[in-house]
């Protein structure tokens, strides 16, 4: 898997070719067998295709024009709402969209014990690892994929159209790139690790 953790690009081109239902089921099987806090397991995963990717994406639109104009849940970010409208583009294009819920998650808006706040932390790490696997899974099967947190500019509307328990955290979109994006930069190595200790 180290080649496709150098390979892997966020892809936001996809072209017309439908993703076989044995690859799609590897992909979300690798993100089932990731590491979970305590073994909880937290997730659930939702596929959505065709028609209902289609009543899906009007639910994401409804929760972007709610955002611009009336009760917004991010009022700070509405700077981003151009960036989640290109996001509703790029979904359209993609054949599938996987939704990623954590089935023990208590929502944005709860209230928390500073305990019941590291449960949440600790299954959000959990469902991470889990996305994390989808991704490099595709790209080891030659898969495109994006990672999207756009998702809670239409938070409300987006949890209406799943009708699950728990938390929508993230949604993932899968398809053949029709782009070979450059790597994005990252940080100096020297800058981000802290060495303690003798080796």
């Amino acid at each position: 898997m180290i080649s496709a953790i150098y390979e892997r690009r966020s892809i936001r081109k996809f072209i017309e070719k439908p993703i076989s239902k044995e690859d799609l089921t590897e992909i979300i099987e690798s993100g089932i067998k990731a590491p979970s806090s305590k073994n909880r397991q937290p997730w659930n995963f939702i596929v959505a295709q065709g028609a209902e990717k289609e009543e899906m994406l009007k639910f994401f639109r409804m929760g972007i024009a709610r955002e611009e104009t009336g009760d917004a849940l991010l009022p700070q970010s509405r700077q981003h709402i151009p960036a989640a409208k290109y996001t509703v583009d790029i979904m359209e294009k993609a054949p599938v969209i996987v939704f990623v819920v954590n089935s023990l998650g208590q929502g944005i808006a709860s209230e928390m014990t500073p305990e019941e706040h590291i449960y949440e932390i600790c299954n959000v790490q959990s469902v991470s690892a889990a996305i994390q696997n989808m991704l490099l899974t595709a790209t080891e099967k030659g898969i495109g994929s994006l990672w999207i947190c756009d998702i809670y500019f239409a938070y409300a509307e987006l949890s209406e159209w799943l009708h699950c328990e728990g938390q929508l955290l993230a949604a993932v979109a899968f398809g053949y790139a029709d782009e070979c994006p450059r790597e994005r930069p990252r940080k100096a190595f020297e800058d981000v690790v802290i060495w303690r200790g003798e080796l």
